[in-house]
């Protein structure tokens, strides 16, 4: 395989040739002095519709909530639907690589019987952004759809809450690890 000067610091998803040519990731993103925000999509393989159920929300729950203790992510909001997830995390300055949480969540919740597509979309939540923007536009995806006449009505999305009970947002989630 021969290189041009257009190949310098492009990696392939999957070796050459099998894939999208992508640049590749920091390794951590800065923004002022909080955890970065992303807004994450993650697809099944083919758009297969094997998402959206109950054993796969539990599973999915359950890996989130252990998120902060093994893998330094936060996940916040989540919206399960037939054939991809969206979901709303920040993590710590200790965290992952965000691609090696992705990979785990994915192992975790499939149990092998999902397929998931190579990679997955991010798109860090800036200043200028609102979270709570991001969130409704997430909580409507099943409407928009055409699943559910209200987003409330859709049984498979939910938000995270903290020991106490209290749902959580991002920059909660961050300025009560940063006084403790």
């Amino acid at each position: 395989m021969t290189t041009s000067p257009n190949d310098v610091g492009r990696v392939t998803s999957r070796g050459a040739g099998l894939g999208p040519r992508r640049l590749r990731r920091l390794n951590q993103v800065w923004i002022g002095d909080g955890y970065p925000q992303f807004f994450l999509t993650i697809c099944t393989r083919d758009r297969q519709p094997v998402l959206a159920n109950g054993s796969v929300q539990f599973r999915l729950r359950e890996f989130l909530l252990g998120s902060p203790g093994r893998y330094g992510w936060w996940p916040t909001r989540y919206v399960l639907m037939p054939d991809h997830l969206h979901l709303l995390a920040s993590g710590s300055p200790t965290a992952s690589p965000l691609g090696l949480w992705i990979k785990a969540l994915k192992a975790y919740v499939s149990q092998r019987r999902v397929r998931w597509q190579l990679g997955f979309f991010d798109h860090v939540i800036r200043s200028d952004e609102s979270e709570a923007e991001k969130w409704e536009y997430i909580r409507q995806n099943p409407v928009r759809a055409g699943l559910v006449p209200k987003a409330e009505d859709w049984a498979f999305a939910g938000e995270l809450n903290d020991p106490e009970g209290n749902a959580v947002s991002g920059d909660t989630a961050y300025n009560s690890r940063r006084t403790n």
